[in-house]
């Protein structure tokens, strides 16, 4: 799995509605959950991958060190 994918996957785990997948680290997921659930809350999940990751990108400036730092550990 890509970096990048592996990424994307751990963002939709954070989300209620893929609780039931399973991918990406506990660290990771562990991570941005709060982020995802702060700002990406209302982000369609049928809107696909690069949905949360965009919510996270214009979100950069206020997301939690350690999820920044799981984005930039990822090339993002």
């Amino acid at each position: 799995m890509s970096p990048r994918a592996a990424l994307l996957t751990m963002i939709f785990l954070t989300t209620s509605s893929m609780a039931s997948a399973e991918s990406g680290t506990p660290q990771e997921q562990d991570a941005c959950r709060p982020d995802v659930r702060r700002f990406c809350a209302k982000v369609d999940p049928n809107g696909g991958d690069d949905a949360f990751l965009a919510c996270l990108e214009i979100n950069r400036n206020s997301l939690t060190p350690k999820c920044l730092a799981v984005l930039v550990d990822h090339g993002r």
